[in-house]
């Protein structure tokens, strides 16, 4: 599932020009490093080009980010926090921040995978709470 939310208002996003490095942290493992290519974006149909959600499905991290709603802001299933280098991602949307408001745990630092895009500028830590997880994927 995938595609766009004809109903919510469009992020405005800057697109990275240089590779840059995304440390995805899970809560049941080592973390993740994976080194984000700008030549290839989109990696995927998932959230939009260049989101962390794109990225964690599609660009080869390896890493199961939740995404009912297959990526288009109609959920909080993605929620993640942005523990270093906030300052490099798109401004949130007021549809993202109602979706936000629905998800467990946030903070100042929360996002929605599926609308959040790093602009490059610098590397940027994830944590991905530990709530998050399908558990039907999981064989829970």
């Amino acid at each position: 599932m995938g595609g766009t939310n004809p109903y919510i208002e469009k992020p405005e996003v800057e697109l990275p020009k240089k590779a840059y490095k995304i440390t995805f942290r899970k809560p049941d493992g080592p973390p993740i490093v994976f080194e984000v290519d700008p030549s290839k974006l989109p990696y995927g149909p998932t959230g939009l080009p260049g989101s962390i959600l794109d990225i964690a499905l599609n660009g080869g991290a390896g890493i199961d980010l939740e995404h009912a709603c297959g990526g288009v802001c109609a959920c909080s299933t993605c929620h993640v926090k942005i523990v270093k280098g906030l300052e490099s991602c798109n401004e949130p949307t007021d549809d993202e921040l109602d979706q936000l408001d629905e998800a467990p745990d946030i903070g100042l630092n929360s996002r929605l995978g599926c609308q959040c895009v790093p602009n490059g500028s610098t590397d940027i830590e994830i944590e991905i709470p530990a709530w998050n997880k399908n558990l039907v994927k999981e064989g829970h």
